[in-house]
């Protein structure tokens, strides 16, 4: 991946160190990233927990205020934060340290002083991983917007004048309610207006009545 196919995605660079921080925005710049700049972890957290925030981290583990595992706790805590990958660059080498710092919520880990080429490597991954979870997230709302589709009712719908029966793609004539439940998300209760009330079940009652007079 050259700096062409990663040009203007956006990294945030949160440290404490201004001389690593401008070393790095350099750096990152060649290879074509649009980098912001954080030099604490709060101000990391709020440029972060956006949904318009940048999507790919490096983070220093050591910060006043808000150190990078808090920023990882808090931003995997919060559900309606949009996809990072985050990695942590810090000079705690032991195998300790990385496994805290995974289970905090970083996606990477990487030690001080680090390899130019390594620490690009590692940003590539995250890169693939985040244009990964773009394709799959858009993928679900096509495949929800089908299934919506799928269960709208459109077109023409024959119905009898008189029984108000629909005609199916059998061919065959099915109750309204039948016919939608399978067509929509609709469910039905069923009930008697007043009109149908008067119309059909108070003749019923009175002819009802009506044979018990006639039998006493």
């Amino acid at each position: 991946m050259d700096s062409m196919e990663q040009r203007g995605t956006r990294i945030l660079v949160a440290d404490d160190n201004a001389v690593s921080r401008r070393l790095l925005e350099s750096m990152l710049t060649k290879w074509g990233y649009d980098v912001r700049l954080a030099k604490d972890g709060l101000e990391a957290y709020h440029a972060l927990r956006g949904e318009d925030g940048p999507s790919l981290t490096i983070l220093g583990w050591m910060m006043p205020g808000m150190d990078g595992i808090e920023v990882c706790q808090r931003l995997r805590r919060e559900s309606s934060s949009a996809s990072r990958y985050i990695i942590l660059l810090t000079a705690k080498a032991g195998k300790e340290d990385a496994i805290e710092g995974l289970g905090a919520g970083a996606d990477d880990y990487l030690t001080k002083p680090f390899d130019p080429r390594e620490l690009r490597a590692r940003l590539q991954v995250g890169v693939r991983v985040l244009d990964l979870q773009r394709s799959l997230t858009d993928r679900v709302k096509d495949l929800e917007g089908a299934l919506l589709h799928v269960k709208q009712l459109q077109g023409l719908l024959p119905i009898c004048s008189y029984c108000k029966k629909i005609r199916n793609d059998q061919d065959s004539w099915q109750q309204i309610e039948y016919y939608m439940e399978e067509h929509s998300e609709a469910e039905f209760s069923h009930g008697i207006c007043p009109s149908c009330y008067e119309k059909y079940i108070t003749p019923q009652i009175e002819k009802l009545e009506k044979e018990r007079s006639g039998k006493r």
